[in-house]
């Protein structure tokens, strides 16, 4: 019992001391740097920030709210005095706030990694199961893997304009060339771990498969899949770690909404406090980045049997 509350008071403890000297080294190194926009933002600068970020997304949403009682009140005059009017709503289009910028990126993150774990995953298992398959693809991962996300992002765009050219598109066109550069980069550790994972399976369970001669689909079902699951997971890991640092710098070079804009917006902006809004936009996408691993890693635990391989 006591050695359980040591350990638990262990785990607590050390990273608080750890978090501790780091805020104190950050407000030492802080007020000794000095740029061209004025020192160098401290702890308690960003907190104001943090604060600030969320009373501007509140006083956006007020004017949003009003923007739509404007059109109700109007639309209702103008069918008082014609009832055949057919009553039109416009979408509010103020200033994207730091909070929505993080619902873009996040959404935007989520379906790219979705569509790349869609490929990806089928195209491992489809790659570990055969040795041809394997041959064939192999030079093809190893050309594009090393491929820098930036390099992917003007072909993006000019394919993006080129076959989604309509006056009304249903998806904006900043969201697709973001979503699709970040699958392209999410496809290459997905399905060398999967493949890798599908490949190093146990050869008494394939041979149970062989003994009780199951289809292949059951085979994919019923060995294949629970045998492989942590390698999968261990590719989905990495994917998604990438999936989130690639679509900050898509966002911030193609000046497509989310967190990376505002970041580049900030910069560009250059006012005195666009360095502490820059730093907690760094925080931000590094705790959203945490939790994103995490939330992964817990659902490699619903899945896995081996629960020892989620723990790491």
């Amino acid at each position: 019992m006591i050695r359980n509350i040591f350990t638990t008071l262990q785990a607590l403890v050390i990273p608080l001391i750890g978090m501790i000297v780091f805020i104190m080294l950050w407000s030492m190194a802080a007020s000794n740097i000095n740029t061209s926009l004025g020192k160098f933002p401290g702890p308690q600068a960003v907190l104001t920030q943090f604060s600030a970020l969320y009373t501007e997304h509140k006083a956006e949403r007020v004017k949003e709210k009003a923007f739509i009682q404007r059109q109700v009140e109007r639309n209702a005059k103008r069918v008082a005095a014609d009832p055949d009017y057919v009553p039109k709503m416009r979408a509010y289009t103020g200033k994207e706030t730091f909070l929505d910028q993080i619902i873009t990126s996040l959404v935007t993150v989520s379906c790219g990694f979705l569509l790349a774990a869609l490929i990806a995953v089928p195209l491992g298992i489809s790659i570990g199961l055969s040795k041809t398959l394997n041959t064939a693809f192999n030079p093809i991962i190893q050309i594009f893997k090393p491929v820098s996300p930036l390099a992917w992002l003007p072909l993006v765009t000019m394919v993006v304009s080129a076959l989604y050219a309509t006056p009304d598109p249903v998806v904006p066109k900043s969201f697709l060339n973001s979503m699709i550069t970040v699958t392209l980069c999410c496809l290459w550790p997905m399905v060398i771990n999967t493949s890798v994972g599908v490949a190093s399976i146990n050869i008494d369970l394939v041979n149970v498969s062989r003994v009780l001669r199951l289809p292949a689909l059951k085979h994919v079902q019923k060995i294949v899949l629970p045998a492989s699951i942590p390698m999968i997971f261990t590719g989905m890991r990495l994917s998604l770690g990438i999936a989130w640092m690639v679509l900050i710098a898509a966002e911030m070079l193609a000046q497509n909404p989310g967190l990376g804009k505002f970041v580049w917006d900030e910069f560009q902006n250059g006012s005195s406090d666009s360095l502490s809004r820059i730093l907690a936009a760094v925080f931000v996408i590094g705790f959203i980045g945490f939790l994103l691993d995490q939330g992964m890693r817990q659902i490699q635990r619903l899945l896995s049997w081996d629960k020892s391989t989620a723990s790491r």
